[in-house]
């Protein structure tokens, strides 16, 4: 069995529900679905070609996950974008990341590195093509690696609903701005810090980038 068989019998095991979930969450991180925008179940259905009872189920989800609300007379809508919260999110970031990536250059072993480094390798090739959608799923894919390098479930957990959150304005931050490469050279930055075990110097990397995303938004607003 070839690694393509592999990978598409995987895809046949995901369930209706994972497939609604992910591919909703996608169209509200990449503003397809709209802030305020209203969430129709039928269209949805109709659109993603799956069945409404998984699109209901995969809508409860990101309800929990902060993505979308509940509206009194208007229904469920896809969550608005609040500049306090993405603010209070890196805030929160700051504390956790900064940890988690200490833990990860005082004890990931080289594996971690070579994911990062071949994770870097894709990241700088959509740069230079300007593939927006993808340097952001690379990203995600990026600090998930960190976060997974310390094996602490709840963290992982907490790190992914945070980037999750603050994905729509990382994502318009992105198509606004041309800082594609920018962002290459402090994941670099993060990546030599945990290849060289040195927590001090991957906390500073990974401290500078998420203050540039703040000060990024900064300038937006």
């Amino acid at each position: 069995m070839t690694l393509l068989d592999m990978h598409k019998g995987a895809q046949r095991h995901v369930s209706l529900r994972e497939q609604a979930y992910g591919a909703i969450k996608r169209l509200i991180i990449t503003c397809e679905l709209r802030p305020g925008e209203i969430l129709s179940e039928p269209a949805l259905s109709s659109q993603l070609d799956i069945g409404r009872t998984p699109i209901r189920q995969a809508i409860d989800r990101l309800l929990g996950d902060g993505l979308v609300e509940v509206m009194p007379r208007k229904g469920t809508i896809v969550k608005p974008v609040s500049l306090d919260e993405i603010f209070n999110i890196i805030d929160v970031r700051v504390v956790n990341e900064t940890f988690c990536v200490r833990v990860a250059a005082a004890q990931a072993g080289p594996d971690v590195a070579l994911q990062l480094k071949r994770n870097l390798d894709a990241m700088l090739a959509a740069a230079h093509q300007r593939e927006i959608e993808t340097i952001a799923g690379l990203d995600q894919q990026f600090h998930a690696l960190i976060a997974g390098s310390v094996r602490n479930p709840v963290m992982s957990d907490l790190l992914r609903n945070l980037h999750e959150r603050s994905a729509r304005m990382w994502f318009i931050s992105l198509s606004a701005n041309e800082q594609h490469l920018r962002i290459c050279d402090e994941h670099a930055a993060i990546v030599d810090g945990i290849a060289r075990q040195d927590p001090d110097l991957a906390e500073r990397a990974m401290r500078a980038h998420i203050q540039s995303f703040r000060a990024n938004i900064t300038r937006q607003v």
